[in-house]
């Protein structure tokens, strides 16, 4: 929960929606908002030192997103962060305030997707993908899981690769080995080393990386090829991932129109395996 006065994560992604950010200043984003409860009483000195970059380098950052200095940055986030407060007092109690906070991520999710075409080409490039790799360590392993449950109805072979440790990397290379040409990666906060180190080696060995994430500067953008962002309810002790499920039925649902024909083929002959052995009650 944000201390009063303090700018929502969602709030501070507002405002570099947009903004063409350098690989530096898209650090000090993912610093400020790593650390929003904290941001608006940050020195310029202190964001620098957090971010792992210089002082005049958080002085630019400020310019990219039209203010003439940190200072005025710093005050902006102070402004969201009291508006942020007022909503939070008419919100409800701490458990509908993060209900509601879901819902307003599904409707950031419901605007991006308003670009269907975008979409579109990301389930032709992973329904071509024979086999299909399917990363997420740690937290985003769950996700994973799901999103391949379903995909294997639809697509020949899907690899989930949910493990880390050396033989993630003889996985990667099997399935290239095989003819995979994308791989579609969750990559979560707390955001393993190894599923960032994933991702460098899949780009290296020429998939093309798809990543839902939670934000478009999260540190996948280093890697992935493509980046679908989808915010991570943070309001309770452990994180909500309402918004990157439903995206990952929305890539799934992409991949189905990429190949529909086939798609019903499949779907035809699940439905009567299932029957015949008798697999579920309704």
């Amino acid at each position: 929960m944000n201390e009063s006065g303090a700018a929502s994560p969602d709030r501070l992604l507002d405002l570099f929606h947009g903004v063409r950010l350098t690989p530096t200043q898209r650090r000090i984003a993912h610093c400020l908002v790593r650390h929003a409860g904290a941001a608006a009483y940050l020195s310029a000195a202190e964001v620098a030192e957090l971010a792992g970059v210089s002082q005049p380098s958080v002085t630019r950052f400020a310019m990219a997103l039209g203010h003439d200095g940190y200072p005025a940055l710093r005050r902006r986030l102070r402004e969201l962060g009291a508006r942020d407060a007022a909503d939070q007092d008419r919100a409800g109690n701490a458990l509908q305030r993060a209900v509601h906070a879901e819902r307003d991520n599904l409707d950031r999710l419901a605007a991006q997707l308003a670009d269907a075409d975008r979409v579109a080409e990301v389930g032709r490039l992973l329904a071509a993908s024979r086999p299909l790799p399917v990363l997420g360590l740690r937290a985003a392993a769950p996700l994973a899981a799901y999103f391949a449950y379903f995909a294997a109805k639809v697509h020949p072979d899907v690899r989930v690769f949910d493990d880390g440790g050396s033989m993630l990397v003889d996985r990667l290379d099997q399935a290239v080995a095989a003819g995979a040409t994308a791989m579609l990666a969750f990559v979560l906060p707390r955001y393993p080393r190894e599923t960032l180190e994933a991702l460098r080696e899949a780009r290296d060995a020429g998939l093309t990386v798809v990543a839902i994430t939670d934000s478009p500067v999260s540190p996948a953008t280093q890697h992935a090829q493509v980046v679908l962002p989808a915010a991570v309810g943070a309001d309770l002790v452990f994180d909500l991932h309402t918004a990157p499920m439903t995206l990952a039925m929305v890539v799934l649902q992409a991949i189905c129109d990429a190949a529909p024909a086939e798609t019903q083929d499949r779907l035809e002959a699940f439905e009567s395996s299932a029957a015949r052995r008798q697999l579920f009650l309704g």
